[in-house]
């Protein structure tokens, strides 16, 4: 595996010309701020009189409707959420395109599942920064930069990988080191990621947790602290230096606990489920049944979210977090 850096890539394939960044949230606003402070013409493409808008005006940046900011553009970064792509697309953006221009996302979605077809004369690029916006703006401010994933679906120029890897550079991907990937690649593993682990498995782990506790008789705050709150402490140690770390901050008791009581909870049974949930994204039909949601203005989503944010979890930890002044907007302000 290679990893691309700084010297692989070509900054002026894309500071040579303007940049139109379509929407300002938290990717939007990293990518449309770095790419002005690296030397690039950037024009930012959102609803007019939208508070995107508003604050992209805010911080010094050009700030026009999605049509407009696409004319005269030759690369154009779709960073709006994802259902979201394919009616900006078809209505504010495809009409503008011109051969040889390149369309970027931050994600493969709507292109792998077919929700944007953009014509064969354009390149179709993608730069995924592994970490979110903030920390995209904040390391790049720091001189520093996000590992990010780059890949090609299209390439009309012959120059459509050096076009993703300069673009990746600007923003301060290569600086961390970027990685090529498919869209296939990058959509697949980053929906399974998210379903699996990071987000549904996580929290479902958590709630179990904090519910087999509370069923035994023990103090819901107590649950919390022991299920939820801790588990920073233990993600942080794998974030800095994997499960290596973890065990050399942990005490013999734990690792011990962890040896014998890990596989009887997430085990075989665990993984064959992480199967099913692979193959129902490898399948499409995951994306199906989502799409289908997002049609149907999302009334089972909205119930199942309705669920977790009325969970006793949620009420025991609001009360318990506005005990830890930390956790206060600003308070690690001057740490940064």
């Amino acid at each position: 595996m290679k990893v691309y850096t700084q010297d692989d890539a070509s900054p002026e394939l894309v500071k040579s010309a303007p940049v139109a960044v379509i929407g300002y949230g938290s990717q939007g606003r990293a990518h449309a701020l770095n790419l002005k402070n690296a030397g690039c013409d950037v024009v930012v493409g959102v609803r007019e009189g939208g508070p995107g808008a508003r604050r992209a005006a805010e911080d010094g940046l050009e700030v026009a409707s999605v049509a407009r900011a696409c004319t005269g553009a030759t690369l154009i970064a779709i960073l709006t959420p994802d259902m979201t792509h394919e009616k900006i697309f078809n209505e504010e953006i495809a009409p503008y395109l011109e051969p040889g221009d390149a369309l970027l996302f931050a994600h493969g979605f709507t292109v792998l599942y077919g929700r944007v077809n953009p014509p064969k004369e354009v390149d179709v690029i993608m730069v995924a920064p592994k970490g979110p916006g903030d920390l995209v703006r904040r390391e790049f401010e720091r001189g520093r930069g996000v590992p990010c994933l780059f890949a090609v679906h299209q390439d009309a120029s012959g120059k459509a990988k050096e076009r993703a890897l300069a673009y990746a550079s600007l923003i301060g991907g290569a600086t961390a080191g970027a990685i090529e990937t498919t869209f296939r690649e990058e959509t697949e593993t980053d929906l399974f990621g998210e379903q699996a682990v990071l987000c549904g498995g996580a929290s479902e782990l958590v709630i179990a947790g904090f519910e087999t506790l509370v069923e035994a008789g023990y103090q819901p705050e107590i649950a919390y602290y022991e299920c939820l709150h801790e588990l920073k402490l233990i993600v942080d140690l794998f974030y800095e230096g994997g499960i290596t770390r973890m065990h050399d901050f942990i005490s013999e008791t734990a690792k011990y606990g962890d040896f014998v009581s890990g596989p009887r909870v997430i085990n075989a049974e665990t993984k064959e489920r992480m199967r099913e949930v692979l193959k129902d994204i490898q399948s499409g039909s995951f994306a199906r049944e989502w799409i289908l949601e997002n049609q149907a203005g999302k009334p089972r989503y909205s119930q199942m979210l309705a669920a977790d944010l009325g969970h006793p979890i949620e009420k025991t930890g609001k009360e318990l977090r506005a005990r830890m002044p930390w956790l206060k907007p600003g308070a690690n302000a001057r740490e940064a």
